[in-house]
């Protein structure tokens, strides 16, 4: 295929993405993570994974798209916004508990996942045939990395993507195609000597500037464990019961971030009318209704009703 056919797919494939939603898009070649490898090979052998064992498998696929996709050529990388036009936790202050931004609507998984087919059927309808895989934090797939990589933003301190125009309140997808486009270069870190994410967390999870210990992070406590949560955090949750965002809240580059146009985003009715007092006293029913298609549902009512013990009881 010569260049000025790739050129002309390249823009195909990012002018689509934007009428579909998506805030950036940017392009990486699909090759072998080096810079990767040894990072996360280090980060495993730490335990910093704690319970979430589903990090240390597929290995290889992590690091490679060439594994996940047979004769892999580019990484499409997506950031689609999901910041708030109110942030609850911040109005409600100390009379309710906290929910992470992510989770107010409908889950993301489902919502994206409908976007990036429609992109994959459009590349396919004007391309040709094109054969590759999309993904939404579901699958073996480094996404922090190769949105880095495209150029779509930076991994800040707290190892969450960074972008200078709209801060860190996005979801990452991707595209792994056998189709070959113009790969764009990445960005720089703009972090410079900030600490703020790590002098803000509670719970000591960002042991040092980029390197994140899970078994230590709120949103691993809430979401990931299945057992009970260690007495030694007692008393460092903020009242966060499910997610947390303070890394990200104390950031200065989320003072540019805008709120999004996803209707389906929107927070669930009632979320922002909840007290403590709700919250504590929630049925199954209520559970059920409030969260319906809610990433909020992996913890089970069962799960949420022990973050909701653990932090009302210090």
């Amino acid at each position: 295929m010569n260049t000025v056919q790739i050129e002309k797919n390249t823009r195909l494939v990012k002018k689509k993405a934007k009428d579909l939603g998506f805030e950036f898009c940017g392009i990486s070649e699909a090759t072998f993570l080096e810079e990767e490898a040894p990072r996360l090979e280090t980060w495993l052998k730490q335990k910093m994974q704690g319970e979430m064992g589903y990090m240390a498998n597929h290995f290889d696929k992590r690091l490679d798209p060439r594994l996940l996709v047979d004769n892999a050529k580019s990484v499409v990388s997506l950031l689609y916004n999901y910041y708030p036009q109110e942030d609850i936790a911040q109005t409600q202050q100390n009379e309710s508990y906290k929910v992470s931004k992510y989770a107010y609507g409908t889950d993301y998984h489902f919502v994206i996942k409908d976007k990036l087919k429609e992109l994959f059927a459009f590349i396919q309808q004007e391309i040709g045939e094109v054969g590759g895989r999309v993904f939404v934090d579901s699958a073996p797939v480094m996404d922090k990395a190769w949105a880095q990589k495209s150029g779509v933003g930076w991994i800040g301190k707290h190892s969450n993507l960074l972008n200078r125009k709209m801060g860190s309140f996005f979801f990452i997808a991707e595209l792994i195609l056998d189709l070959t486009l113009m790969p764009d270069a990445p960005t720089q870190d703009y972090c410079g000597t900030c600490t703020r994410c790590i002098d803000a967390c509670p719970t000591d999870a960002i042991v040092e500037p980029y390197v994140v210990n899970g078994s230590q992070c709120i949103s691993y406590f809430t979401i990931e464990l299945k057992d009970e949560i260690p007495q030694e955090v007692k008393g460092k949750f903020e009242n966060w019961i499910f997610g947390c965002d303070i890394c990200q809240d104390v950031c200065p580059w989320n003072r540019f971030s805008k709120p999004h146009q996803e209707p389906l985003f929107e927070p669930k009715p009632g979320l922002n009318q909840m007290t403590k007092q709700d919250w504590e006293e929630i049925t199954e029913d209520v559970f059920r209704d409030l969260f319906r298609k809610s990433a909020v549902k992996r913890t089970k009512i069962k799960g949420l009703k022990r973050n909701i013990s653990f932090v009302s009881n210090p």
